[in-house]
């Protein structure tokens, strides 16, 4: 379906969003405007509203709107409602559909595109935003052995633990418990912290050459905390522009029905050294 397709958030301007699906649009053979709208979250309903009096066919959604964008929408999918944030919005004759590709995105980037077996880890999942509710669930299907959620404010991070419903895998924790929870397997960085300091303040103790350390911002937002685990010697330290590639490339599947190919986008961008700052 070609057709007018944007990006909704605030800040938007540094995205690499429209340069992705103009990209994919090629491949495929498919004519498509894709814009920016940066909006302040009291305003998001009415730019949104506007979009589609405009004849706006699909939305990608980032920070600080994915929760927001799950209230707007007529149907949901499962992993949206799993997960309770979306980032994917596509219209239909009876209003939006919403859906969150970004699970999808970084397991697909982690297992297929660096070829990590995530089955049985002790994953630590820092941050229980929009992020994290979006790869929560996409984690526990890949098969990890168990999710712990730190977040600053806990009753956040609780929320998120009650809506993933698996007690017996998902367990959370104080910010200040951070030195008392051992080795893990695999640290998955939501929070936003890493756009505003220089290094993160994390124990040494989370850490092992052997942990697989994901942020899911890219560029310089994903430099404080790759910064730490590679202080801690982790082997393995992934940024998130493949995952942001990957949730892209399913987005486009879901309002085109073709899936392209992300080899060649992802390899340009990574080339590129494209300083950004968020996972969008």
């Amino acid at each position: 379906m070609s057709g007018r397709y944007a990006l909704v958030g605030q800040p938007v301007a540094h995205s690499l969003s429209p340069r992705i699906h103009a990209a994919f649009g090629a491949q495929c053979g498919i004519a498509l405007e894709y814009g920016l709208i940066d909006v302040a979250p009291e305003g998001f309903d009415a730019a949104v509203t506007a979009f589609a009096r405009s004849g706006g066919a699909g939305l990608n959604v980032t920070l600080p709107h994915k929760e927001a964008a799950r209230a707007l929408c007529a149907t949901l999918s499962e992993r949206a409602r799993r997960c309770g944030a979306v980032n994917t919005l596509i219209r239909g004759s009876n209003g939006w559909h919403g859906d969150n590709t970004d699970g999808a995105g970084l397991v697909h980037d982690l297992t297929e595109r660096h070829r990590l077996d995530l089955r049985a880890r002790k994953v630590l999942l820092l941050g229980a935003g929009g992020a994290a509710h979006g790869v929560a669930p996409a984690l526990l299907d890949a098969g990890i052995e168990s999710l712990w959620i730190v977040n600053r404010s806990p009753d956040r991070a609780d929320a998120l633990s009650d809506r993933l419903g698996e007690p017996g895998r998902v367990h959370t924790r104080y910010w200040d418990d951070l030195p008392n929870l051992g080795v893990f397997d695999m640290i998955v960085n939501a929070t936003s912290a890493g756009r505003s300091a220089s290094a993160m303040a994390l124990p040494s103790s989370l850490a092992t050459e052997r942990t697989l350390a994901v942020d899911l911002s890219y560029g310089e937002a994903a430099i404080a905390f790759l910064s730490w685990a590679r202080s801690q010697d982790c082997e393995i330290t992934l940024d998130g522009l493949g995952m942001l590639v990957e949730q892209a490339a399913e987005a486009f599947r879901l309002w085109h029905g073709q899936a392209p190919d992300t080899d060649p986008i992802y390899s340009e961008l990574r080339a590129g050294a494209v300083a950004l700052h968020t996972a969008e």
